[in-house]
């Protein structure tokens, strides 16, 4: 039985709705590039785009356990969720995860509610799920990177993906010592008793009709709202301020100034802007081997955390409630910073 009962949410998300049209006014006169073009291309383009992917999310989730292929999906990672004590479904999300990070967590989402995860794992996988997330763009980002910065530029990715590897396995692990057993013998009550086919695909469309659109509306009063301040927030130049604010930091605190450029360049301009400058001071003389891999790493661990701030938060507070989503977003954030650090550490004292 669902934790919440599907309640008519039209009268909140018309609020939200009014909320966010008033919180855009505000902020759409500050904004110097302001213009039609801009709304619709990184506004109501870009929403329009992440409620559809978290529709497909929850549809997916919910052909799966009424189909009874949860187990299926998860074959591949089974050995090591069964190993984690996290069980089949939050293998089936990790799956999900290679494909879209948003699906994956939707899927999570409605096992929660459906009262077939707990909280615990829900947490879990979505903090092992990082480890997809890190193939998700890496084959069109790596060839151009490795072009720019040779040695460094790959370094760069085995050490990143040697975190990614480390937070997992302590994750793993740290799971099958925190989470209890599952029951032997015990398959998800959708794959204990075989029906026709005829009957499954019925269940399956009752579900997704009783359940869907109102998860959709839900999701919807969060989203909206977020995405709105957070659109008005980056274009008023917030989240550049706090990433410059950051920077200077850590420049002046552990890297050379020579590296400043690439440190900001890296997380300020689009991602790739920061291996150019790395190459560039490389092929200068400026910056060796080992420095510039250590600025590109102090560039990741500043980057990211505020990114995910700026992209993942509306779906995360969408998807999840909005304390957990913060919650969430916030912890995994601190749980992939602290394995950059490490490796980081370990690659500078050891070269």
């Amino acid at each position: 039985m669902s934790r919440h009962r599907n309640k008519p949410a039209v009268r909140p998300l018309l609020i939200s709705l009014a909320a966010s049209a008033a919180g855009l006014l505000v902020g759409w006169h500050s904004i110097e590039d302001a213009s039609s073009r801009l709304l619709v291309e990184r506004l109501l383009w870009p929403l329009a785009q992440l409620m559809l992917t978290i529709g497909v999310g929850l549809l997916v989730g919910q052909v799966i356990e009424a189909t009874g292929w949860t187990r299926r999906l998860a074959v591949l990672a089974r050995p090591l969720f069964r190993f984690s004590r996290l069980g089949d479904r939050c293998g089936a999300a990790f799956t999900a995860a290679f494909a879209s990070g948003v699906a994956s967590n939707a899927m999570l989402w409605d096992f929660y509610q459906g009262a077939k995860i707990t909280r615990a794992q829900l947490y879990l996988a979505n903090f092992v799920n990082q480890f997809p997330a890190f193939f998700l763009h890496l084959p069109t980002t790596f060839f151009t990177v490795i072009a720019m910065t040779g040695t460094a530029g790959l370094l760069y990715f085995v050490l990143t993906f040697a975190g990614a590897v480390l937070r997992t396995t302590l994750l793993l692990v740290y799971a099958r010592l925190r989470l209890p057993p599952e029951p032997a013998g015990q398959p998800p009550s959708s794959e204990r008793h075989a029906a026709p086919a005829a009957a499954r695909l019925k269940e399956v469309w009752n579900a997704v009709r009783e359940r869907l659109p109102g998860r959709l509306l839900r999701i919807g009063i969060y989203v909206v709202p977020i995405y709105t301040a957070v659109f008005v927030l980056n274009h008023l130049g917030l989240f550049r301020l706090a990433q410059d604010l950051l920077a200077d930091v850590v420049v002046n605190a552990f890297i050379p100034v020579e590296a400043l450029s690439v440190v900001v360049l890296s997380f300020v301009a689009e991602f790739t802007s920061g291996f150019a400058a790395a190459g560039a001071f490389m092929t200068a003389g400026i910056l060796n081997v080992k420095q510039t891999v250590l600025a590109l790493l102090a560039g990741n661990v500043l980057a990211f955390p505020v990114r995910a701030l700026r992209h993942q938060l509306p779906h995360y507070m969408g998807i999840y409630s909005p304390r957990m989503g913060v919650e969430l977003l916030l912890l995994g954030q601190l749980l992939r910073v602290l394995s950059i650090i490490v490796v980081g550490v370990f690659y500078y004292v050891v070269t």
